[in-house]
């Protein structure tokens, strides 16, 4: 017995000095911030080390969500070495609502990009994002294709959306600006909802909102330039993964596969789901930590990207 017990306090004991000497895996740094662009104060984590990774992506969400939507991305990537930032663009998340509608257009927020890119004193990125974020990246790659290092494109909503888009987002306008108390009353209930959540948290941002800003933002976008036109889309020979999904109307599969065949230097990848990048992501994120590495190719080498 006192053979067995010392045996097992050994054990015991070259386990714990074992777990002393192996290196704790931390996670990567994530930062808030905040800046002044035209006036307006707009909000973005950071997440990873601009000095010590292999390159910088810069994410924009979907309407009325907020940066939070990328967060899980966003480590995922920073894990694998990358620098990336997530973006509230004007009238979402934590960032200002003005109530001017027009304010709110895509060359607005891909001037927002740009700004915030020039804040983070970041020459070039890949610029990406979800929806109303495909759209703005697009936006970002002809207003400064030379800062635009790829772009990673989900969901863009381009002529084959339009239909589906008149369908959902015209009675929104309509709530925020002729019955703002239903948008007051339901932004109530979502401050009441448990937070910790991830995805409950995405939800909640996108209940949340104020029915003057909200009214001025839809009716900037419904009534402004959607995308870059076609003619323009073929001239953006900017490398590009652009990720489809099938069974979305607001987001037709059509315009992502046409958006891949127009652009010159683009890749398409077809999702399951339209939720697949979030509730099942490893597939999707593997093609952009694989597109990525490919961008940036030679650059930042000294970094050691996660396995």
């Amino acid at each position: 017995m006192q053979a067995r017990e010392r045996f097992r306090r050994r054990t015991k004991d070259d386990a714990a000095a074992a777990s002393e000497r192996r290196p704790l895996a931390l996670a990567p740094l994530e930062v808030h911030g905040a800046f002044q662009h035209d006036g307006f104060r707009l909000e973005y984590t950071e997440y990873g080390d601009s000095a010590t990774s292999a390159g910088t992506v810069l994410l924009t969400h979907g309407i009325l969500l907020s940066r939070r939507m990328h967060r899980p991305l966003a480590r995922r990537l920073a894990r694998e070495g990358f620098h990336v930032v997530t973006l509230d663009l004007l009238g979402h998340g934590g960032s200002d609502r003005p109530t001017e509608s027009w304010r709110y257009s895509m060359t607005a927020f891909a001037e927002q990009v740009v700004g915030l890119l020039d804040h983070l004193d970041v020459e070039h990125a890949v610029v990406g994002g979800t929806s109303l974020g495909a759209n703005v990246s697009l936006e970002t790659a002809v207003l400064a294709p030379d800062r635009v290092h790829g772009l990673l494109v989900e969901m863009p909503v381009l002529d084959n959306a339009i239909f589906a888009g008149l369908l959902a987002f015209p009675p929104l306008l309509f709530a925020a600006r002729f019955a703002p108390v239903t948008v007051n009353a339901v932004n109530a209930a979502a401050k009441r909802v448990p937070r910790g959540y991830i995805w409950v948290d995405v939800v909640a941002d996108v209940l949340q909102q104020e029915p003057a800003a909200m009214a001025a933002l839809l009716h900037g976008l419904l009534f402004g330039r959607i995308a870059p036109p076609r003619s323009i889309r073929q001239r953006i020979d900017i490398p590009a993964l652009v990720i489809g999904h099938a069974r979305d109307p607001i987001h037709p599969f059509g315009d992502a596969d046409a958006l891949a065949r127009d652009m010159p230097a683009a890749t398409f990848v077809q999702a399951r789901s339209p939720v697949e990048l979030r509730f099942d992501p490893q597939r999707l994120t593997s093609e952009i930590v694989s597109f990525l590495r490919e961008r940036y190719a030679g650059v930042g080498e000294s970094s050691a990207p996660a396995s």
